[in-house]
């Protein structure tokens, strides 16, 4: 299983970035897919999450700002993000996660290597 990010990068606040994340080795259809962010001596937290079916969520910090996708048929997923504020720098991490019915803990578990998205201000 592989989880590729793309699209990180230094941006001033106020701009847009765009990170990629392609998925391959998994039935990207049956996970959820997500964005999660861990800023220094902060711990990892939700940025976004969206199931096979589309469903999203969105963690009010980003709420209006940041848009998550997927492409089911290119087993990838995008975070769209907007007017940036410094406080969004962080390393953003692909994730995609499997679950059984009834079961709260997920099934499958995988990480992508991670991004760096840095907002000056």
């Amino acid at each position: 299983v592989q989880l590729v990010e793309s699209g990180g990068g230094l941006v001033q606040a106020g701009g847009s970035l765009r990170l990629s994340c392609e998925t391959s080795g998994v039935i990207f259809s049956l996970y959820i897919m997500g964005w999660y962010r861990q800023a220094p001596g902060k711990q990892r937290e939700l940025v976004a999450t969206q199931t096979g079916g589309g469903s999203p969520n969105v963690a009010e910090s980003v709420k209006g700002r940041f848009t998550i996708s997927r492409d089911n048929a290119k087993n990838t997923v995008v975070l769209q993000m907007n007017s940036l504020k410094p406080e969004d720098t962080a390393v953003y991490y692909c994730n995609a996660r499997r679950y059984r019915t009834g079961v709260p803990s997920p099934l499958y578990d995988y990480w992508g290597q991670g991004t760096q998205v840095t907002v000056s201000s």
